[in-house]
């Protein structure tokens, strides 16, 4: 009986695959088998990547705030309470923006913060 080699189907799925590993480093990028299990560990690694890259940023933000908090004089723990009894609502991300671009923005969030 002849072998069959499967065709389009095989083919085309096999080079999805190859096509995403286009850049690893040595037989991971042409050996198929390799290749899927690279390609479903690279898969892993972005998804988690995608849920660090937030708490990398919200650390970022946090330590941002924090510096230009002390130079106005006070903290960023006590300005987070200050801001929150105030109920201005500005979060980490607006406000670390604030506190590297507008430095005087930032001095007068503070100060109507520490007033209430």
């Amino acid at each position: 009986m002849a072998r069959v080699k499967r065709g389009f189907k095989a083919r085309r799925r096999r080079n999805r695959v190859l096509k995403q590993t286009e850049g690893f480093w040595g037989g991971r990028k042409n050996r198929f088998r390799q290749a899927v299990e690279v390609l479903h560990k690279a898969w892993h690694y972005a998804y988690t990547g995608r849920k660090l890259r937030k708490r990398d940023f919200r650390r970022l933000w946090i330590t941002r705030i924090n510096a230009a908090a002390r130079q106005n004089g006070t903290t960023y723990g006590r300005l987070i309470h200050n801001l929150k009894s105030a109920t201005i609502d500005l979060d980490r991300k607006v406000l670390a923006d604030i506190a590297v671009h507008d430095p005087e923005g930032f001095a007068a969030v503070v100060d109507t913060a520490r007033q209430s």
